[in-house]
């Protein structure tokens, strides 16, 4: 007798598999949808299911099959959303025996050949049922021959036949077979609704079991009833009198959320070394340390959640612990905070995973956790150099006007490209840019550089130094002519109507002449253009970098400048832009 039962036991996914559209947990919309179809007599001929694993998707293949060929227990009956499980076709299609209802493994049967026996099956009647139904699983794995052998009985198939596809791939299926199909996605099942399917479960296995261990169980099985019931019954296997909250705990290999939300409060306090005592305790009770920053990384969502949407905490499957925690943490927490420790956490998982010593890879994420929690956030950095401002700007009033800075004395203003770096002469009216700081140095240190641009960009018919030149040429629509001047001339001598150059080796052939007959469009007269071997001066280009440089250093100099680098240790002056309100 022992044996025997031993030898029949059936796992719970096994026992507890749907067998009616009632039965499905958590796809109301399937539901409803089918059993309408059904009424209606309005049953397309192929349907496809996609999904995660384990929300019901093969389930439900099988229940279409004994919904549409039920003849009741009277021999009578028609085509109905709730199959009687009686009749001979609902007992043989559950056993699965039945001749008219062909179940097929497209991962272990993906060829043309396993299709073209479908194809030419489909040409005769069912022998005993209403429909002959073809269940194709894990469809997406049919090659793409094998789709299109199918394409076309799919497509007109006979009215005795259905198709119905399951695929956890959906995106792997063309097209053309989705355009043929009516799609049903199904969803990952809620944890309130796992929570009492399991319940009910264990209620009818006369099973006691914590609602903590339940609830945990409903989270670990991530929306598939298949693997929580597949978890339940690992679960009442090791503790066969009463499942409690720690064996789920020990048997998922799960920290304690107590221990884990105490070590996500040291690390956003700054507290290294309590931080790095409480993970020596969860890895020496046997937490894998993946794990451990894992549910760091929940807790971080959670609590982000929380800061966003407070009214989740009221959700009952919400336990007391989280909720009093979360809120409590969210209030003393800032989103760029949890952000960055989000990204920190979310990075060092992988290193975590793949680090020869995990616990070390571990520890490391936790110091630089707790280093990056105490920063200040670049809000308040902006904050505290908007105050500095705001304090010295009275200081401004006792420096001098720019005029009065340019008459006071030439010594005062720092150039920052000279005449003989842009090669314009003294008279011309230069694109010069200049730094213009005070003589007093005690105003120098405690006011910004203030960064002048003449923006004048109207230029004059004949060019009056080599810059004028380059800036033309880009104005009158010659980009390859302004690029060569910019790059590969040294310019020796300017004097209009008569150049002097160094043409950089491997420049252009064409630079000279193509430069001399646009200088006659443009002007109306002929420019002498003499190649010299003298150096000449440096390009255009490698001007512009020079001056970019300097003016990079005088920036560094200013002593805001200097806070900002300093409070963030790395970063660097990316661009210097003009002041316009000077």
């Amino acid at each position: 007798m022992n044996t025997a039962t031993k030898t029949n036991y059936r796992v719970l996914a096994r026992k507890y598999r749907p067998t009616r559209f009632d039965e499905l947990v958590g796809q109301d919309t399937l539901v409803r949808t089918l059993s309408n179809a059904i009424y209606s007599d309005r049953l397309p001929h192929a349907w496809v299911m996609t999904g995660v694993r384990g929300v019901g998707k093969t389930s439900a293949a099988r229940i279409i099959a004994r919904s549409i060929n039920c003849i009741g227990e009277d021999g009578k009956g028609k085509p109905t959303p709730n199959p009687c499980n009686k009749c001979e076709h609902c007992i043989s299609i559950t056993e699965d025996r039945h001749v008219d209802v062909i179940e097929m493994d497209a991962a272990s049967r993906t060829g043309v050949s396993d299709i073209r026996e479908i194809i030419e099956s489909v040409q005769y009647r069912p022998t005993s049922a209403r429909y002959k139904v073809y269940i194709i699983d894990e469809v997406h794995m049919l090659s793409g021959a094998a789709f299109n052998a199918l394409l076309k009985t799919l497509e007109e198939p006979p009215p005795h036949v259905k198709f119905v596809f399951a695929t956890t791939e959906i995106r792997k299926l063309p097209i053309t077979v989705l355009s043929r199909c009516q799609r049903f996605d199904l969803q990952r099942v809620s944890v309130a609704q796992l929570q009492e399917h399991f319940s009910n479960i264990a209620e009818q296995e006369k099973v006691k079991i914590s609602d903590t261990a339940i609830q945990i169980i409903a989270h670990a099985a991530d929306g598939s009833v298949r693997d929580g019931l597949s978890l339940l019954d690992q679960a009442i296997t090791i503790s066969l009198e009463e499942v409690s909250e720690d064996t789920v705990k020990k048997m998922l290999g799960l920290t304690d959320r107590i221990q884990i939300f105490s070590l996500f409060e040291e690390i956003m306090r700054g507290k290294t070394s309590q931080a790095l005592d409480q993970l020596e305790i969860q890895y020496q009770a046997g937490i894998d340390p993946v794990i451990i920053i894992r549910d760091l990384l929940e807790v971080t969502h959670w609590v982000t959640r929380l800061k966003i949407s407070p009214e989740i905490a009221t959700d009952p499957s919400t336990p007391e612990l989280e909720r009093t925690t979360g809120l409590k943490l969210c209030e003393s927490l800032s989103i760029s905070v949890l952000t960055r420790s989000w990204q920190i956490l979310l990075k060092g998982l992988d290193e975590v995973r793949f680090a020869p010593n995990s616990m070390q890879a571990a520890e490391m994420i936790i110091i630089r956790l707790t280093h990056a929690s105490t920063m200040p956030t670049p809000a308040d950095i902006i904050k505290k150099i908007t105050k500095y401002g705001q304090e010295t700007e009275s200081q401004k009033d006792n420096i001098p006007t720019n005029e009065e800075r340019v008459s006071k004395s030439s010594t005062n203003t720092i150039p920052i490209s000279s005449q003989k770096t842009l090669n314009k002469p003294p008279q011309s009216n230069t694109r010069a840019t200049e730094l213009k700081v005070s003589g007093d140095e005690q105003a120098i240190r405690n006011s910004e550089p203030v960064i002048e641009i003449d923006n004048h960009n109207q230029f004059q018919k004949d060019p009056v130094c080599f810059q004028d030149l380059a800036d033309l040429a880009k104005n009158m629509k010659e980009p390859r002519l302004n690029y060569w001047l910019n790059n590969d001339v040294h310019l020796v001598h300017f004097h209009p109507s008569q150049i002097e150059i160094r043409i950089r080796d491997g420049a252009s052939d064409n630079l000279v002449t193509t430069l001399g007959q646009c200088l006659k469009d443009w002007t109306g007269k002929r420019w002498v253009i003499a190649i010299s071997d003298k150096d000449g001066e440096k390009t255009l280009s490698q001007q512009k970098i020079d001056q970019y440089e300097e003016l990079c250093s005088i920036a560094a100099e200013n002593k805001i400048v200097k806070e900002v680098i300093d409070r963030f240790p790395g970063s660097k002056i990316k661009d210097i832009k003009p002041n316009d309100k000077a």
